[in-house]
């Protein structure tokens, strides 16, 4: 395990070449025999008759970064992984744009679908990011974790 604090954060959207080029990286790793990849992408949810065009991604990222890493190390003591990237937004995120991208793998398959939804719904029960959804109107409301 990587006991090294990483920073998480990116600016604007995660983009489908920087997904790519992180599964390739991956090839010569030769024990790993499975990968699980979660995309969370923005919605254009329709809220009070405005639909929101984008997300304005912020947080406290030294407190942000360390919880990723508590998330991160305790998955690794409870799963058998190969290896685990977080990835998420910071700034604004269009809708149909990705602004969190996890990626975990392991030598067999259950591990990494499990331990893929372990690690997402910890990110949005514990992780200080907050999102600004924003409309076409120029208003906008922050956003709830469901």
């Amino acid at each position: 395990m990587d006991t090294k604090i990483k920073n998480v954060f990116v600016q604007g959207a995660i983009t489908p070449d920087f997904i790519a080029n992180s599964i390739a990286k991956h090839q010569t790793k030769t024990t790993i025999g499975a990968h699980d990849i979660f995309l969370g992408q923005v919605r254009a949810d329709n809220i009070d008759g405005k639909t929101v065009t984008a997300i304005a991604y912020t947080a406290y990222e030294s407190m942000a970064n360390q919880k990723f890493h508590e998330i991160r190390e305790a998955t690794f003591e409870k799963y058998e992984l190969t290896c685990m990237h977080i990835y998420h937004s910071l700034g604004k995120v269009n809708t149909g744009e990705i602004c969190l991208f996890v990626f975990v793998s392991s030598p067999h398959r259950k591990e990494v679908f499990e331990a893929l939804h372990h690690v997402v719904e910890e990110i949005k029960k514990e992780v200080p990011v907050f999102g600004k959804e924003l409309f076409k109107d120029d208003s906008y409301q922050w956003k709830v974790n469901s």
